[in-house]
């Protein structure tokens, strides 16, 4: 993997990453105001880091990469954070989604030739 690429995957996986901490933020308990602040901060960069991973990748490993971090980020913090269950139904799909990530990862978008 080349290192254009590798850093494509960096940004779609800290815009996962981000999309799971405002999600994390909507449900702490302090003050609304700075809950909201903390959402649309965590959303803006999130955004960011999305647009830049679709400079390397495309859109379908950005989107793809992007999911899979935010769902397992999500689950395990509610997990670890708020003693939310986690079922092996869970476990499997999040497995086959970091599966069906490195297939994703692995494939290329060739150009057709038309000699």
């Amino acid at each position: 993997m080349d290192d254009r690429k590798r850093k494509g995957y960096a940004w779609a996986i800290s815009a996962g990453f981000c999309a799971a901490m405002a999600a994390i933020s909507a449900k702490l308990f302090i003050l609304q105001f700075l809950r909201y602040g903390l959402v649309v901060v965590f959303n803006v960069v999130m955004w960011a880091c999305y647009v830049n991973s679709l400079k390397a990748l495309s859109s379908l490993q950005a989107t793809v990469t992007n999911f899979a971090t935010n769902f397992i980020s999500s689950g395990l913090a509610g997990f670890f954070l708020f003693q939310e269950a986690i079922s092996y139904k869970w476990v499997a799909g999040a497995l086959l989604i970091v599966i069906g990530v490195f297939i994703l990862s692995k494939s290329g978008i060739e150009k057709v030739r038309t000699d």
